[in-house]
């Protein structure tokens, strides 16, 4: 099994990161992520927190003589839960693959927090448990460390594609509380 732990803050507050974060997806850093399914979402009454089940379907590049030896497709899914909780201001995010799942699993948690020491910013916390199968046991130190490689690789791209999704997202903020301004005509 690898591991992949990453800590980023986000110069925004808490309230904006989390209502951007479903806006993410298309962006042109991330081209493939082709759908994003919501297939349940409830808010418990007692506590304000909104839970949220979500397909994710991906075009992976997989190359073709592994996709003919596997019986694969490029069309993959991914599974995720998430949790909005607005009394402690943190947005948890929890997804595995579900295709070629007995191949490799690939178990991410994501938390999107108010920074400790700033509440203008948000800490992001992205963590990940990459693990081979047992179809794969002999080469399961190559085929870790390849996926832990491309999951660093994918994960900055990521991040880098949500900071142009946030900056989007604030200068459409921005214009939705401007006050319009009017032109009075004072000619006599």
């Amino acid at each position: 099994m690898k591991l992949f732990k990453s800590i980023h803050n986000f110069n925004y507050e808490w309230s904006l990161v989390s209502a951007a974060n479903w806006q993410k997806y298309p962006n042109e850093n991330c081209p493939h992520v082709q759908h994003v399914d919501v297939l349940n979402r409830f808010v418990d009454p007692e506590t304000g927190t909104l839970t949220t089940e979500r397909i994710i379907t991906v075009d992976q590049k997989v190359p073709s003589l592994l996709r003919r030896i596997l019986g694969a497709d490029t069309t993959q899914y991914v599974h995720e839960t998430s949790t909005i909780d607005p009394k402690t201001k943190t947005l948890s995010m929890k997804s595995k693959n579900l295709t070629l799942s007995n191949l490799l699993t690939i178990e991410e948690t994501i938390e999107y927090t108010e920074h400790p020491e700033d509440p203008q910013q948000t800490q992001f916390t992205q963590q990940a448990a990459i693990s081979a199968g047992s179809l794969v046991s002999r080469w399961s130190g190559i085929v870790e460390e390849l996926s832990l490689k491309r999951f660093k690789d994918n994960a900055a791209v990521g991040r880098e594609g949500f900071c142009k999704v946030l900056e989007r997202f604030v200068v459409m903020a921005e214009a939705q509380h401007k006050p319009v301004s009017s032109t009075t005509d004072t000619t006599s």
